[in-house]
């Protein structure tokens, strides 16, 4: 019988198909004749303490015009499937943090789930940097004006943003003396309600922001130096960049053996480390991307590779 494999991602027609590494997972699955079901986090619910799903049956193609085909929908048990991919994009809000609940439930229930929902829940991607203070330059999380404008004062220049953020969105760059520091704080903190980080700000972004993927704590051999493009402090792909493919320097590998222990104990099977220089900078675990990039490169198959090993996991059940 075919492997079912669900995904819960954001809205399918919405996604760059070239670049989009969900994408290229279902594009793996389909090349191994698994079903494949899609799932977008509404169609979550609960029954008298079961976990179900309203999904879709999926057809994907390696097509940027024509990628996807959605059939009828159905309402079924979560554990009737085999493996969901959570693969959502942030802001985790309540909403996320509910379906992750639901989905805690799912996994009691038999199905495999990836990333770990509990995982997800413990790792804040900007906050989980924090279990590896020996990988991080220095770094401040604080709603408090005073402090944040003290870390700015003693480090010279630092880089401020919101702790639900991604893709490079309300990410500032403040040297001590900026005339903007009191608005950007407010704006961060919400006039401090709200938490943000400051994180000494590293010169070396201009050889790239380094996206490393992680499978089962052992790292793809070659990372993505994300460059910034001119007059740009960010080096998200989303916000300009352009990706560099590279092997891992000793540091980067130095950086995972730290880090991969603790990924795996948690659950947390497909991971994206972002470095800088020397320096881990955050832990993304919602939906870690660069994949096809990276395969394109060097051809790679890391979805394959992720799914091999799930398929393992299921095969010994």
């Amino acid at each position: 019988m075919a492997t079912r494999l669900g995904i819960l991602m954001d809205p399918i027609q919405q996604i760059t198909p070239y670049k989009d590494t969900s994408l290229a997972m279902l594009l793996a699955a389909s090349r191994r004749d698994w079903q494949l079901h899609y799932l977008e986090l509404a169609d979550l619910f609960l029954r008298d303490g079961e976990a179900w799903g309203r999904n879709r049956e999926l057809r994907v193609r390696d097509d940027n015009q024509d990628w996807f085909s959605l059939g009828a929908a159905s309402e079924a048990p979560l554990a009737e499937l085999d493996l969901l991919l959570i693969r959502k994009d942030p802001p985790f809000d309540g909403e996320y943090l509910y379906a992750t609940q639901i989905l805690s439930l799912a996994e009691d229930q038999g199905l495999l789930v990836v990333n770990r929902p509990a995982g997800l829940r413990d790792a804040n991607e900007k906050l989980a940097s924090a279990w590896f203070p020996q990988c991080c330059a220095p770094t401040i999380v604080d709603a408090d004006a005073e402090r944040l404008k003290r870390f700015i004062q003693d480090q010279g220049h630092a880089v401020l943003k919101p702790l639900d953020g991604m893709g490079g969105r309300s990410i500032f760059v403040l040297a001590d003396g900026d005339p903007n520091t009191t608005v950007v704080i407010d704006t961060l903190t919400d006039g401090g309600r709200r938490y943000a980080m400051a994180q000494r700000y590293l010169p070396e972004i201009r050889d790239g922001d380094k996206r490393i993927l992680v499978i089962d704590g052992e790292p793809v051999p070659y990372a993505l130096a994300r460059v910034p493009a001119s007059g740009e402090t960010r080096g998200n792909l989303a916000a300009g960049g352009r990706g560099l493919g590279q092997p891992l320097s000793d540091r980067d590998q130095w950086i995972v053996d730290q880090v991969a222990e603790t990924l795996v104990t948690r659950g947390l099977r497909f991971v994206g480390l972002d470095v800088i220089g020397d320096y881990l900078t955050e832990v993304n675990v919602t939906s870690p991307t660069c994949v096809r990039e990276l395969d394109a490169q060097f051809d790679l198959d890391i979805a394959g590779q992720l799914l091999d090993r799930l398929a393992t996991d299921l095969n010994d059940r």
